[in-house]
């Protein structure tokens, strides 16, 4: 008992608190939640979802009027069929429907690996004017199936479940590219709206043609 205590007085300072050493990566062990002062990030993660040849994925919940803003992290999202755009629309009725009005942007760079041509460019095939299709996200249908193919970025949903004003969305991502036998790096902006005070509480994300793999995470903005 002596040695325990005499432990325990080396470990407090001259004020009277326990110096850093009292504590190691077994002192929380057993803490199931965290003071609510206790500050967590800004950023939390909601869900993940991870698709093998699938039709698409899908979020239809969770997007609600907790956070300001979502973002969605696309992670080597591949598509199953050769030339073809990746895209995605919301839903106000949890995923029965996903048809909301949009009025939208786009605008691509590329360079190709051989140096031969390089542009930026607003594209017009991209764009929608109060349209309910679902929106591309890349640039005509220059997104093979090849197996090192892939496309990689985030989107950022604002206010989705709003019943006052439209929602607003801006997305970027890059892709690797075979265009005719010359590969290519591919960047398209895309930003816009959706036409609607409804709250938006679905979104899902697909290929134009066939099945997707890959990871989508969504997270909540304090």
């Amino acid at each position: 008992m002596g040695t325990i205590t005499r432990s325990f007085a080396n470990n407090i300072g001259t004020s009277g608190i326990l110096k850093a050493a009292a504590f190691n990566n077994a002192s929380l062990n057993n803490v199931t939640a965290l003071n609510a002062a206790i500050p967590t990030g800004n950023m939390i993660l909601i869900s993940s979802q991870t698709a093998s040849d699938s039709a698409s994925i899908s979020f239809t919940t969770g997007i609600d009027s907790t956070y300001k803003e979502y973002q969605f992290w696309f992670i080597d999202i591949h598509p199953r069929t050769d030339n073809v755009q990746f895209q995605f629309n919301m839903s106000t009725d949890s995923g029965s429907n996903y048809n909301v009005t949009k009025t939208t942007t786009m605008f691509r760079a590329y360079h190709y690996e051989d140096g031969s041509s390089a542009s930026l460019d607003y594209l017009t095939a991209g764009d929608l004017a109060q349209s309910t299709a679902f929106q591309p996200l890349n640039q005509s249908t220059l997104f093979s199936n090849a197996s090192d193919e892939n496309l990689s970025g985030t989107m950022s949903l604002f206010n989705p479940a709003s019943t006052t004003y439209v929602k607003h969305f801006i997305h970027n991502n890059n892709v690797n590219i075979d265009d005719g036998g010359s590969n290519a790096c591919w960047s398209h902006f895309v930003a816009g709206y959706g036409n609607t005070t409804s709250a938006v509480n679905a979104v899902q994300f697909k290929m134009s043609s066939g099945n997707i793999d890959g990871t989508i995470l969504m997270f909540g903005i304090k």
